[in-house]
């Protein structure tokens, strides 16, 4: 099917429908962006709306990788940060790569539960890795007293540090080390969209939190269900997000209230099995605009 429509804006935000390689080209300017989170194909097959995630050879999904890095990099505001997510297998030669071009000054383990892996000849993976580069070291973007969390210590049990001058109470909250225990998005989630790697909305939370600021320009590459710009606009930043799958497209569209139809069609959350049929009343403000 043709789509006439490749780009939709409004409001600061941008979504631009097709390759991302193709996209970041044409449609994002050179050093304009402050912050990128990429989520990238994983290459470990997993299918997308038909399109099997599988290069064939792991040389060809590298040579691939390195083109879209370099484009996200040239996108890059001297002062800006850059955080990539990829597979277990990928994570070193992403790692090397990256720390020739970037200042690398974590590299962070997303941890969740999975009850689904079970492998039978090898450890199953309850982990992903980000990468979290900056282009200079001495000034970037940190906002460590907008991410802080609970500190086990100080927070439950109200320890005393004698080992200070004064005894005083340990912290109750503390920045995140690199270890990160999120969920993952589960059906039975207000969040949840029909996609198989959707990443949830407390994880771009923090990511966006701590490295970026009001205003400020937030790219997602392959922005799948869109939560990254999602999260963007709704804590104050413009976002630019690149996806080159129809059905994931329209999903971002709705989430960003960037449209109400796409291609004729009316972009309406799918009902899950256990929610009922919506009402006349919650379907008005859906129709006033086509």
């Amino acid at each position: 099917m043709e789509y006439t429509q490749t780009v939709f804006a409004k409001y600061g935000h941008k979504i631009v429908f097709g390759d991302a390689l193709e996209a970041l080209q044409e449609h994002v300017a050179d050093s304009s962006v402050d912050l990128v989170f990429a989520d990238p194909p994983y290459n470990i097959g997993k299918v997308f709306n038909g399109r099997r995630d599988k290069w064939p050879t792991e040389e060809a999904y590298l040579e691939w990788s390195y083109g879209w890095l370099d484009l996200c990099l040239r996108k890059l505001k001297p002062h800006g940060s850059f955080y990539l997510t990829c597979s277990t297998q990928c994570f070193p030669h992403f790692d090397l790569y990256l720390r020739k071009k970037l200042t690398v000054l974590s590299r962070i383990v997303w941890f969740y539960d999975s009850s689904g892996v079970q492998a039978k000849r090898y450890f199953g993976s309850l982990w992903e890795p980000i990468l979290f580069c900056v282009r200079d070291p001495d000034h970037y973007t940190f906002n460590a007293d907008d991410i802080r969390v609970e500190a086990k210590t100080g927070a439950q049990r109200k320890l005393i540090d004698y080992r200070k001058p004064v005894p005083t109470v340990y912290n109750s909250t503390k920045v995140p080390g690199n270890v990160w225990e999120i969920p993952r998005v589960r059906y039975r989630m207000p969040e949840y969209e029909e996609h198989p790697t959707q990443k949830p909305v407390a994880l771009l939370e923090r990511i966006i939190k701590a490295s970026s600021n009001s205003g400020d320009l937030v790219l997602d590459p392959f922005a799948g269900t869109f939560t990254t710009c999602f999260v963007a606009k709704e804590l104050g930043r413009r976002s630019i997000g690149i996806e080159i799958e129809a059905p994931f497209v329209k999903i971002g569209l709705r989430r960003l209230h960037l449209a109400t139809h796409f291609n004729g069609e009316l972009l309406v959350k799918p009902l899950k099995t256990y929610e009922s049929a919506y009402s006349e009343a919650e379907l008005a403000p859906m129709l006033l605009e086509k």
